[in-house]
């Protein structure tokens, strides 16, 4: 509870008689605005995070559509481009690739192929199904060798027959001259009452010199599956 107390003052007016008014030194303070409450100032709080997650969201929103638009768009302007190039005769999806990456080392692969002749022993490789050959020759049923070095050498035939069926892979060398080396070789048996089909794989690495002349030999080259071409392989390259 406030208590005031009124101080009297007198002054003279115009016509000099006194003039009596009163001063109050105690007046009340008006009074101070209510501050907010905690629970306010937590709402407030609350707002502002929800907005801010809201925009957050919204953005994510946006980027991902961008990123949605950009992908649809490469992948559009992908076919389209594919079919102009299909379509003008440049390219084809099943048309098998050139080497336009050469080794960095000789290297050889052959397959079997239509155009194939075998010996009765001795096998042939077809220069028709995009032979590999880098650095190296094919000539008479014969790989040739142009650099020395130390090469991979293999072979793979795929076969059907009964009883003992002989896999080889042999060399002729300037270096020997009692006719070739059998460099790598292979014997599969089977019960002779019956027909076997099987697969016979052979390699190695050699030291081979310029020249020399590698070719596969088996008992019957008429025993010889010729399914695919790439079931009867025969290659080498350096290592």
């Amino acid at each position: 509870m406030f208590f005031s107390v009124s101080k009297t003052t007198e002054a003279m007016d115009d016509s000099g008689r006194p003039s009596v008014y009163v001063v109050d030194t105690h007046a009340t303070l008006p009074p101070v605005p209510p501050r907010l409450s905690q629970r306010g100032r937590r709402t407030g709080v609350a707002q502002t995070l929800l907005f801010l997650l809201v925009s957050l969201a919204l953005c994510g929103m946006l980027i991902e559509a961008c990123l949605i638009y950009r992908l649809y768009k490469t992948e559009s302007d992908t076919k389209e481009a594919f079919s102009k190039l299909i379509g003008s005769g440049v390219t084809s999806p099943t048309k098998r690739p050139s080497h336009d990456i050469l080794p960095s080392k000789p290297v050889a692969h052959l397959t079997d192929g239509q155009d194939v002749v075998h010996d009765k022993h001795i096998m042939a490789w077809s220069v028709n199904a995009d032979p590999l050959l880098y650095e190296m020759e094919y000539k008479n049923r014969n790989l040739i060798i142009l650099e020395e070095g130390y090469y991979y050498v293999y072979s793979k035939v795929f076969f059907s027959d009964h009883g003992l069926f002989h896999h080889f892979v042999n060399l002729h060398t300037e270096k020997y001259a009692g006719g070739f080396i059998n460099l790598l070789q292979a014997r599969t048996s089977s019960p002779a009452s019956s027909v076997m089909r099987s697969n016979s794989y052979l390699g190695g690495v050699f030291h081979l010199s310029k020249n020399d002349a590698l070719h596969v030999n088996v008992s019957n080259t008429a025993k010889i599956i010729r399914y695919k071409p790439s079931e009867n392989v025969f290659g080498a390259y350096m290592i």
